[in-house]
């Protein structure tokens, strides 16, 4: 990707994450690579796994290590533009407050590559402008404004994932043995459907396993996992 073409967003972060001997937009095995440190390579993705799955898949079966990260909008900022000049209108503070749970919207789409040895993901919360624009163009809900850009305000915090063992921390303590989704949902005080992605992308990491059903409500438990090396293991609840 040409760095001209580039949404802000994603320049910004690569900007923020690269350190002095980093190398950007690197060609290995037909792709373009964001940012390759040693022999890491480094993918950014501020949306729509579907659109990056193959590329992952591909690299990891050729053997590469393969980091993810992934911006998670936690506070922002709607910046209205105007549709013929682009001049600032308006700047407001949307009520919208993200959370690290949001990332399962996009990792239904790819759960089974976070068991791959060679994958790692880092979910990055961060505080953004959104550009909109009232050109008649937009989703129904956003009343027909298209979101032009969006733009990295300040990064919060960052949390690293290496391995489906460290996606149970998204488990909440004391549940029931064994815990449905509706379990789940209460104890997060989080909607049902989210809890069901959760839960899914567990599932297929082989971080749970099904085993019980009642009604049409599957049970689960949490599977015995590997240690994969460098990573700390933990007892559930933990």
């Amino acid at each position: 990707m040409n760095l001209q073409n580039e949404r802000s967003l994603h320049a910004a972060l690569k900007q923020w994450y690269a350190q002095p001997h980093d190398r950007l937009e690197v060609p290995v095995g037909g792709f373009v690579i964001d940012l390759v440190r040693g022999q890491q390579l480094v993918e950014i993705q501020t949306r729509n796994f579907t659109a990056i799955r193959p590329k992952l898949q591909t690299l990891l079966s050729e053997e590469h290590r393969v980091h993810l990260l992934h911006p998670i909008t936690y506070e922002k900022w709607v910046v209205q533009v105007d549709p013929k000049t682009s001049a600032v209108l308006s700047r407001r503070k949307s009520p919208y407050r993200g959370t690290l749970s949001d990332a399962f919207e996009e990792l239904v789409r790819l759960p089974e590559l976070v068991a791959h040895p060679h994958f790692s993901l880092e979910l990055v919360l961060i505080r953004e402008e959104e550009v909109r624009c009232r050109d008649g163009k937009g989703s129904k809900w956003r009343k027909k404004e298209s979101i032009k850009d969006r733009r990295l305000v300040e990064v919060v915090s960052t949390h690293q994932f290496q391995g489906p063992a460290d996606f149970l921390r998204f488990l909440p303590p004391h549940l029931p043995a064994p815990f449905s989704n509706k379990d789940v949902a209460l104890a997060l005080q989080l909607p049902l459907h989210r809890c069901r992605q959760l839960t899914y992308c567990l599932r297929k990491m082989g971080a749970l396993a099904v085993t019980a059903k009642k009604g049409n409500e599957l049970l689960f438990s949490v599977a015995t996992l590997p240690v994969l090396p460098g990573t700390v293991q933990r007892s559930f609840g933990d």
